[in-house]
């Protein structure tokens, strides 16, 4: 008998730097028991090993096994699929999830997917958020921004995209780079309707 989950969420992680976002993302969405159909590119696996410690395998099938045992997922909770793999459920209008999250987006990615190159798994998951009038959410990490990087924006977000950029407020009084990285993650998080315990809302102590 398959595993029953909550919620279903893709989630792709491009070459943008800022991987640590992803990675908690994926933490917090497993505990809040959603499945996760996660896409990893190869510039992705780059900024992995530049950016953290972690030994990310280079398969598809050894990140799926090594982030599963890392974020202690039930089986089948964390799905890894390949950059050509066609066939996975993200492919399609009729599998894909609800929701799609690309953390961080690079401005690559951005520029495919505004473009409809869909020359991957990653661009083809959000060509069929958008076809399908799903939730698409974009993470995006740069700096500055050009004038094309702000046209793509315009025009997916003119789309129904979501552009989310990993932009840490201080408002909360920030007092690590985790507290940062939360931040952003909560955003996520309540952009997807779920509940964040990750910092306190707005003006939430005068309620």
């Amino acid at each position: 008998m398959s595993e029953v989950f909550t919620r279903r969420v893709s989630l792709a992680i491009t070459g943008a730097s800022g991987v640590q976002y992803a990675l908690r993302l994926i933490e917090c969405l497993v505990a809040a028991d959603c499945q996760v159909l996660l896409m990893i590119s190869k510039a992705a696996q780059v900024v992995v090993a530049t950016e953290t410690s972690i030994g990310l395998p280079g398969a598809a099938e050894q990140q799926e096994i090594f982030l599963s045992n890392k974020f202690q997922a039930r089986p089948g909770q964390i799905k890894v699929f390949g950059r050509e793999q066609w066939m996975a459920p993200v492919a399609s209008g009729s599998g894909a999830p609800s929701s799609m999250v690309i953390c961080p987006c690079s401005t690559g990615t951005l520029s495919a997917i505004a473009c409809g190159a869909s020359n991957n798994l990653i661009e083809r998951a959000a060509d069929v958020a958008l076809k399908e009038r799903r939730q698409l959410i974009l993470v995006p990490r740069e700096a500055p921004f050009s004038e094309i990087h702000l046209e793509n924006m315009l025009k997916l977000s003119r789309m129904g995209a979501v552009i989310l950029p990993a932009c840490p407020g201080f408002y909360h009084q920030p007092t690590t780079i985790d507290d940062l990285i939360d931040f952003v993650v909560a955003r996520i998080l309540s952009q997807l309707g779920l509940e964040q315990v990750l910092l306190p809302r707005w003006g939430e102590k005068y309620i």
